[in-house]
């Protein structure tokens, strides 16, 4: 069966870090891509950040200089950390795998950024 399971969300006080992972099954990992996508109340999802199958990365401007994504092929898992965080970053973040027209959705994790 696949699926992406995210962990790692909490309450985070301003200026902390926090690491969100995601664990894929099902799925062949190496040669999926894989990001990271978050909602806040009220708002549409958006995309945070992707790293692909070959490791090249990629940042919204939100985040970029102060979240980090990588990857584990060995353990199929995906991570983000989330450095300096701001009220702005509370949110649910969900965890995205796609390959070709092939896609598949974690159930998110909130996390709350709060003092």
């Amino acid at each position: 069966q696949e699926r992406l399971v995210e962990s790692g969300g909490g309450l985070v006080q301003p200026g902390g870090s926090l690491t969100l992972s995601c664990l894929a099954s099902g799925i062949v990992f190496r040669i999926s891509n894989m990001a990271w996508y978050r909602q806040s109340a009220g708002k549409e999802r958006e995309w945070v950040a992707t790293i692909s199958s070959v490791h090249k990365t990629d940042y919204a401007d939100s985040v970029q200089g102060r979240f980090i994504i990588a990857r584990d092929n060995t353990a199929k898992t995906v991570t983000l950390q989330m450095n300096n965080v701001e009220p702005e970053d509370t949110a649910v973040y969900y965890c995205y795998a796609f390959v070709g027209p092939s896609e598949l959705w974690g159930q998110g994790t909130r996390v709350t950024v709060s003092a």
